[in-house]
């Protein structure tokens, strides 16, 4: 029984489904520049939490047959989760996400609903469209703080800001990931870039992304939207990222891509984190 629950966690993705919930109140408060109503705050969470888990989870089923090359101590090629299993964790999953979305209004549910119908298209087909299928599940990590905006009533300079960073970083970072994962893809029709152009043009693709990124931190500074407070964890989160994409660009093995690539994820997720809910103290 703990040997399932464990599968069932490391099915959702769950860092990746909390992260996503805790984006969308980071958002919020970034938006509002205080705490949102509790209320709010915590069905915005769960939503992202089960849309996030429910998007994680249908991935998993249509990359079974690449995982049990790429990944096979996932809860599908390992054996811990059946099919039938999943799909039944899928629809408890969405059914939750439709749920808690649509006591935050109709306009949130509707969006919510789109952006889970272009996740699951993503992973059923869209994957193997190569960079258009990147920008895709980079545009769904974006609308996060759109959400949030819309959340909070407000869409201002700030979150679109945090919006393109969450895109463009999302963009390098699935880039590099096709890189990491092209011998798996070998066996489906995947047009990505490393597959099509090779492992060393994919790479400056992602780097150039990450490039953008960078550019990006420095806006809500020099317009004067945030102070000197942004500015130094900025720069700090910018310096330690910078060095984790220069290691990532060189990486000799696969293992040693998917750190850094673990390792710029831990670091931007830490600093919306730490930046949004100082904003609250």
């Amino acid at each position: 029984m703990q040997v399932k629950l464990f599968a069932c966690a490391d099915l959702i993705r769950m860092d990746l489904a909390i992260g996503a919930g805790f984006f969308l109140v980071a958002g919020e408060i970034l938006v509002t520049g205080g705490l949102p109503p509790i209320q709010q705050v915590i069905l915005g969470f769960l939503t992202l939490f089960f849309i996030s888990g429910s998007a994680n989870i249908s991935n998993d089923y249509f990359d079974r047959e690449v995982d049990k090359i790429n990944l096979p101590s996932r809860p599908l090629p390992s054996g811990w989760i059946t099919i039938r299993e999943l799909w039944a964790f899928f629809s408890l999953f969405t059914i939750l996400g439709f749920v808690t979305a649509s006591l935050l209004g109709p306009e949130v549910l509707i969006l919510v609903f789109l952006l889970w119908g272009i996740a699951f298209f993503y992973n059923m087909k869209f994957k193997e469209c190569g960079f258009f299928g990147n920008f895709i599940v980079a545009f769904c990590l974006g609308m996060i703080f759109i959400l949030a905006g819309i959340l909070a009533g407000t869409i201002n300079g700030v979150i679109l800001t945090f919006a393109g960073l969450a895109f463009f970083f999302d963009l390098g970072e699935e880039v590099a990931s096709d890189v990491m994962d092209v011998k798996g893809d070998e066996i489906r029709s995947s047009k990505s870039i490393a597959k099509r152009w090779g492992k060393d043009k994919a790479m400056v693709v992602s780097g150039l992304m990450f490039v953008v990124f960078f550019l990006l931190t420095l806006i809500p500074f020099l317009m004067g939207w945030l102070w000197y407070d942004y500015l130094i964890l900025a720069l700090i989160m910018d310096l330690w990222m910078i060095i984790c994409v220069i290691k990532l660009m060189r990486n000799e093995t696969t293992d040693k891509g998917r750190v850094q690539i673990r390792r710029l994820y831990l670091t931007w997720g830490l600093f919306v984190f730490v930046f949004a809910f100082s904003r609250i103290l």
